[in-house]
């Protein structure tokens, strides 16, 4: 296959066991960037090996990610894509096609997610589209520190064939990404908001989005797996409420622990 004049650009961080399969997938690109967010694991190593400029940069924010490897991509496309995501030969010469043919300033695309071993239909999930095949000379940036969007001058085509996205592969690998993520929408809900966050409040968010995903988008059809989804997400949910609590109480919890810490040493010091 002719390679089409895209950068690809990845954003990893401890992603050893997916990144070597998402490189196969994209070896179509005349050039691949990697932007390591601090990974302990060999990521930087792999994708050394497999030619990838490596540019090490580690930031909260997926939108600054992006932005930052925008900076170094040698070719007017970019293509943003994740160690867990995968393009079929079929995407691959749809995307070179509308490279070299169309006048649209970026493309955006539908993506299969795979839970657990299973494609979803439902659960919301079934809609899932994203904005990745970009002209960086149209790209004006990205908005969002976690669900990020990026801010295109110019017509957003379609493209036809889906992206494929292996997620939720084991429960602890979840949970792992969503001790990175939860934190940072936290602080973004607790600066926007003011509203107290109570116990009732934080039951009431995981019972609202277990009913939008299991009920609501119809994520039952989907057998167990949806279920357990839908589970995950409320309790995604309720995780995030727990810290903007946390991040509420007054005086702040890390002084609490550090007045019990003061009174330990003073009973050695009187025990003296």
């Amino acid at each position: 296959m002719k390679k089409a004049a895209v950068t690809a650009i990845i954003l990893a961080r401890n992603e050893a066991e997916m990144l070597p399969g998402c490189l196969r997938t994209i070896a179509w690109c005349k050039e691949i960037i990697v932007i390591d967010d601090g990974s302990s694991d060999n990521t930087s190593e792999i994708a050394e090996n497999a030619g990838c400029k490596v540019i090490s940069f580690k930031h909260q924010s997926f939108a600054r990610r992006r932005e930052e490897g925008a900076k170094f991509a040698a070719h007017d496309w970019i293509l943003y894509i994740d160690a867990d995501e995968r393009i079929i030969p079929e995407l691959a010469d749809e995307m070179q096609r509308v490279v070299s043919e169309s006048n649209n300033s970026a493309f955006q695309m539908n993506r299969t997610n795979i839970f657990f071993g299973k494609v979803f239909q439902y659960g919301g999930w079934e809609t899932d589209t994203v904005t990745r095949l970009i002209d960086k000379r149209k790209l004006k940036g990205w908005k969002g520190d976690i669900h990020e969007s990026p801010i295109i001058s110019g017509t957003v085509g379609t493209l036809k064939t889906n992206l494929l996205h292996f997620s939720h592969r084991t429960i602890v690998g979840g949970l792992y990404k969503t001790a990175a993520w939860t934190p940072v929408e936290a602080q973004l809900l607790a600066k926007a908001s003011t509203t107290k966050i109570s116990f009732a409040i934080i039951i009431k968010k995981g019972l609202g989005e277990f009913w939008r995903r299991a009920i609501k988008y119809r994520g039952y059809h989907d057998g167990e797996p949806g279920l357990m989804e839908s589970l995950i997400q409320a309790i995604n949910r309720m995780l995030v409420y727990l810290q903007i609590w946390e991040l509420q109480q007054t005086p702040p919890i890390k002084e609490l622990y550090a007045v019990k810490e003061r009174e330990v040493e003073i009973l050695w010091e009187q025990h003296k």
